[in-house]
């Protein structure tokens, strides 16, 4: 227990601001625990719908089912691939355009960052979007998810921010010595800005990973869908006929819905979860790149 002087010390307004924070992480870590307890819980304890802290009998049936599902793991290999190639594209080719605009001898500079930002600001419209993958042939194809989201200008102008703390000296000696551009940019200026590749880097990776409303637009195949699109259909429309029909086949037993539902989503939260704590400490550097002039 805190005594009274180290209490009057910390003060009512810290005591408040700490429980304020406990409530704050309370609300915001519980529906994830909620999920959880309710996922492994056994079909019994499940049907009965009640809220408990946790489980009170173990079971993994759900996750069999989920794991069992051909359409499931076949949604997580797409969605895999998806973030894998997504992010590297997407980080190589906005690394490339925001080091050509973090030249200020480059001709007409103004005039593109004028252009990008009003794509920042407006967009086509669902429909023109629409008619303009189906033009381009990305429709129902696995390109509608990598080519779209190559560049945005937020994360240009992360990039261009940073390049520009690079001291110029570096890519004058790199160039005396025989360099081209492009040789400056992969062995001078990449290898000396993996702070804000890591961030960049996180934040392609999250929407990929999460993004389910490309799938919902833009692919018709079954075998296509991301994993998230397949979540949004079984929580939206509610069909787990077919997974309890499996449960039925290997369980002997109805697993009920939201069971089934409650595995799915911590399949499909679990990977990026356990990727975030590797490169969270990059990511407030990277943010603030550019923010302070000095």
């Amino acid at each position: 227990m805190l005594s009274r002087r180290r209490f009057r010390r910390i003060g009512v307004f810290e005591i408040c601001n700490t429980l304020l924070m406990l409530a704050v992480c309370f609300i915001t870590l519980y529906p994830m625990w909620f999920v959880f307890i309710n996922s492994l819980n056994a079909p019994e304890q499940a049907m009965l719908g009640t809220v408990n802290w946790f489980p009170k009998e173990i079971s993994l049936s759900s996750y069999s089912v989920v794991f069992q599902d051909k359409s499931m793991m076949n949604g997580f290999y797409i969605t895999t691939l998806r973030t894998v190639i997504g992010t590297s594209v997407h980080v190589l080719f906005t690394a490339i355009v925001a080091y050509g605009m973090s030249k200020q001898h480059l001709i007409g500079r103004k005039l593109y960052l004028k252009i990008a930002l009003v794509t920042m600001l407006f967009s086509g419209g669902l429909i023109p979007t629409f008619i303009l993958m189906t033009k381009l042939g990305l429709y129902d194809h696995f390109l509608v998810f990598i080519i779209p989201a190559m560049y945005t200008f937020f994360n240009m102008v992360i990039f261009m921010s940073f390049f520009r703390t690079i001291p110029d000296g570096l890519e004058e000696s790199a160039k005396v010595d025989g360099a081209s551009d492009y040789g400056v940019l992969f062995k001078i200026v990449l290898p000396n800005s993996m702070a804000v590749i890591a961030t960049i880097a996180l934040f392609s990776a999250v929407y990929h990973w999460n993004d389910y409303y490309q799938g919902v637009i833009y692919i018709h195949s079954p075998d296509m869908l991301p994993l998230q699109t397949l979540l949004y259909k079984i929580i939206a429309e509610n069909s787990m006929s077919f997974m309890q029909q499996q449960a039925m086949a290997q369980f002997g037993a109805r697993l009920p819905g939201n069971s089934i539902k409650f595995a799915s989503m911590m399949v499909a939260t679990l990977p990026i979860l356990i990727f975030y704590p590797f490169i969270q400490r990059y990511l407030v550097k990277g943010v603030m790149i550019g923010a302070i002039k000095g």
